[in-house]
């Protein structure tokens, strides 16, 4: 006969994984493949400004809103990759605004909006956004896809 902890182990065991597969089908439910589309973020390289905030709006509808933090931009100005937005939309024709708020090294501020047209799909759409101040060599906010 087993022990009263080890019955215990197993139905703990056992309702771990079905709560595993019920959040795996849960978010197969809530964003089905066809649907999903996510935006990243990403500084552009040698890029010394400081960025603050970014606003992503999707056909006109605000659906993300981010103010950063010392680390989370050291460590896009390092070349990290930030997923702001995660969510569903129809497939055709859509805009993305995105609104980036910063600072120059000179301490002036920076604000800068760029709209985007894009199409999404049967299958799921990355979209990376990357930023960079108006005066430098890279265009300040550019759309790319991955």
């Amino acid at each position: 006969m087993k022990g009263l902890d080890e019955q215990v182990q197993e139905i703990k065991s056992d309702v771990l994984s079905i709560a595993t597969e019920l959040n795996t089908l849960e978010e197969r439910l809530l964003f089905p493949s066809n649907t999903q589309v996510a935006v990243f973020i990403s500084v552009a390289e040698g890029e010394e400004f400081r960025l603050d905030a970014v606003q992503i709006k999707i056909d006109g509808a605000p659906v993300a809103h981010h103010i950063y933090s010392f680390k989370e931009l050291e460590a896009l100005q390092q070349g990290g990759v930030q997923r702001v937005y995660s969510g569903n939309i129809r497939t055709g024709e859509h805009e993305l605004d995105v609104s980036m708020y910063g600072k120059l090294a000179s301490g002036k501020d920076v604000s800068e909006t760029a709209s985007f047209r894009f199409t999404k799909n049967i299958e799921p759409k990355l979209v990376g956004v990357t930023l960079a101040h108006p005066n430098s060599s890279s265009a300040g906010i550019q759309l790319g896809e991955w």
